[in-house]
C-alpha cells in the first residue's frame, strides 16, 4: 500500500500557498476517459430538391420541376450532424443554421435569384430540414431554366454565450424550369 501511496505522490499536484502548521499539503490527482472527450462536430448537406407545389395543371404527369411563375415553390435541403458530446452541447445552446440558396438563371432573361432559410437547432436532435417556400414571380425568377445550389452557415449559438461561426459546406445541383403565368 505505502508503493501505491508514494506513487500517486509522486504524479500528483501539490496545492500551491502555504500550509498551516501540524497539517500536510493536499494530494490531488484527476483521470479523464480520453483526451479528446468532447469529440468533433461535424456536419453533411444532403438531398438538396426542388419542387412546385401548384395544382395547375392538372395532369398528374406534370413534372414537378416545371413552374408558372405565379406557382408556389420550395427549396429545401437537410442538415445532419454527428453526434459527440461538442455536437450535443451546441445544439442544447440553440446553434444558428442558415441555408443561402442560390438559384442561377441560364440566358440573359433569367436572372440569378437568391433566397434564404434558416433556423435555431434544439436540443437532442441532430437532423434538420431547412425549407425556403415562395411564389417564383415574388421571389424574381422570369422564365427560364435555373440550377439551384446552397451554401450552409452553421452558428454562431443563438443565447448569451454567443459563438463565432464555426462551419460552413455547400451542395449542388438541381433544375428548375420557370414559364410565363397563363401558359396552362
Amino acid at each position: 500500500m505505502a508503493n501505491e501511496m508514494d506513487a500517486m505522490v509522486g504524479t500528483a499536484q501539490f496545492m500551491a500557498g502555504s500550509v498551516p502548521a501540524g497539517q500536510t499539503a493536499e494530494v490531488t490527482t484527476s483521470e479523464t476517459r480520453s483526451r479528446t472527450i468532447v469529440g468533433p462536430v461535424e456536419f453533411k448537406l444532403q438531398n438538396l430538391r426542388v419542387r412546385g407545389l401548384g395544382t395547375k395543371p392538372a395532369d398528374p404527369s406534370n413534372s414537378p420541376f416545371i413552374i408558372a411563375e405565379d406557382e408556389q415553390y420550395e427549396v429545401a435541403v437537410d442538415v445532419l450532424f454527428n453526434r459527440t458530446p461538442l455536437t450535443e452541447l451546441l445544439m442544447c445552446l440553440g446553434t444558428r443554421i442558415i441555408i443561402d440558396f442560390g438559384l442561377e438563371g441560364y440566358g440573359k432573361n433569367a436572372p440569378e435569384v437568391d433566397v434564404q432559410a434558416t433556423l435555431v437547432t434544439t436540443k437532442d436532435q441532430y437532423s434538420y430540414q431547412l425549407i425556403h417556400r415562395g411564389i417564383a414571380r415574388r421571389d424574381g425568377l422570369k422564365p427560364g431554366l435555373y440550377e439551384i445550389g446552397a451554401v450552409a452557415t452553421v452558428g454562431p449559438v443563438e443565447n448569451r454565450c454567443t459563438t463565432k461561426i464555426w462551419g460552413h459546406g455547400y451542395i449542388k445541383e438541381v433544375l428548375l424550369e420557370v414559364y410565363a403565368s397563363g401558359q396552362d
